[in-house]
């Protein structure tokens, strides 16, 4: 459980340092837009983002088992993050996430890590997808300029308001929207390395701002971003609350672990390398627990921020300490000018990350599987979209497994861990 960072550090050169350096740098352009997007998707404050992304993805480089893991608020966890503020507010939701670090930690110590292999792929992509469909459908207020007052959190009842809303589209803020997406889309595919979200963020939100087009920004709706870290502390703890709160911190932690642990399974593939699960499960613990001490959301490995890391020549974990220390260098400078970025720009951003979430060059293969596990992922993707994340996680689980067990009683297992 020796922390990666460990073992780098020893050989450690100049050379090293110098493309960790500009890596991080070039994560931290990325993860500056996308942390404000996922905490106003997630019905918090936006620099609760940018807290996230400082403490949490520093711990996680600090302390994880993989070399390049770059961690912070992920998409994965919009549904959950929505739905624990909605119902016990904002205290309870740091509450929640102190509370999963805990179980991070101690699955950490029992050496749980490994369990990942067990989690029926079906599952893991069923919930994704519906993952992404939820925060895509979240953003079409903002992405369409709709005013409307009380959006209901379940999926059928939000599709029917925004059809009923239709009618106070508006347009200037749609072709924000649209080129923003355009934008990104375009400069990811000619310059891989280049920080081209943040490039297409700014750009179009400095065309609202210079031309004084009548679109909400991040200041407009929330106010003056925090130019420096809060004090550390917590809410008040009861038994009443811990148990209320209890079912929210055990998905927080599941959703922690997997991620996490998925992202560094990719990362392994790309640096033809080999992390540490259960440094990497006590390192997400101990980057929750941190959040929360600050106010922030719950964190875990991000598999894009994670990605471009690599693409940009980061090696180390170095490049993720780099990266947190770069948007703590922006809250402390700059954060004046974060509040001009415009809310159509990133809910493109935000609709543009559902969709690459989803993994839609895999649903071919997806549907060309077992029968069995087509219905698995449907029934999950279906019960995360229209129930409970947490009730699709454990029926998902359950039959998974069930089905897994009937495979073996009947034919040799071929059981492999998730391929992401």
């Amino acid at each position: 459980m020796k922390p990666k960072i460990l073992t780098t550090l020893p050989a450690y050169t100049r050379q090293l340092f110098l493309a960790d350096t500009l890596a991080g740098i070039s994560v931290a352009m990325v993860a500056l837009p996308l942390s404000l997007a996922i905490a106003i998707a997630s019905g918090a404050d936006p620099g609760k983002g940018l807290i996230t992304a400082i403490v949490a993805g520093f711990l996680i480089s600090l302390l994880g088992g993989s070399r390049v893991q770059i961690g912070g608020p992920t998409g994965a966890f919009i549904v959950v993050v929505f739905g624990v503020i909605a119902q016990h507010g904002y205290d309870g939701l740091v509450l929640a996430t102190f509370m999963a670090g805990l179980i991070l930690i101690a699955a950490g110590v029992l050496r749980l890590g490994n369990l990942i292999a067990y989690v029926p792929e079906p599952v893991i992509n069923g919930f994704t997808i519906g993952i992404g469909i939820i925060i895509a459908t979240s953003q079409l207020p903002d992405l369409f300029g709709l005013a409307i007052a009380d959006l209901p959190a379940d999926f059928l009842p939000k599709i029917a308001a925004l059809w009923q809303a239709r009618g106070g589209m508006n347009i200037t803020a749609f072709v924000i929207g649209l080129v923003t997406m355009v934008l990104i889309v375009g400069l990811r595919r000619a310059a891989p390395k280049f920080p081209g979200l943040l490039v297409a963020v700014a750009l179009t939100s400095a065309i609202v701002a210079l031309a004084l087009l009548p679109v909400e920004t991040v200041f407009s709706r929330f106010g003056a971003l925090p130019s420096s870290l809060p004090r550390p502390q917590l809410p008040d703890i009861t038994v009443a609350r811990l148990k209320e709160l209890l079912p929210s911190a055990f998905v927080i932690a599941f959703l922690a672990g997997v991620e996490s642990l998925l992202s560094a399974l990719v990362a392994d593939r790309m640096i033809g390398g080999s992390h540490r699960p259960n440094a990497e499960v006590l390192a997400q613990g101990a980057a929750n627990i941190g959040s929360a001490f600050f106010g922030g959301l719950p964190a875990t490995g991000a598999i894009a921020r994670t990605a471009t890391n690599i693409r940009a020549g980061g090696r180390t974990p170095v490049a993720g300490i780099v990266h947190a220390l770069a948007i703590l260098a922006v809250m402390l400078v700059a954060a004046p000018l974060a509040g001009y970025l415009a809310m159509p720009a990133l809910a493109g951003l935000l609709i543009l990350t559902a969709w690459n979430m989803s993994e839609p060059h895999k649903w071919r293969s997806h549907l060309a599987a077992r029968p069995a596990d087509v219905m698995l992922l449907l029934l999950t993707l279906t019960l995360t979209v229209l129930a409970d994340l947490a009730v699709a996680i454990g029926v998902g689980v359950a039959l998974g497994l069930a089905l897994r067990l009937r495979r073996r009683m009947g034919e040799p297992a071929d059981w492999t861990p998730p391929d992401r």
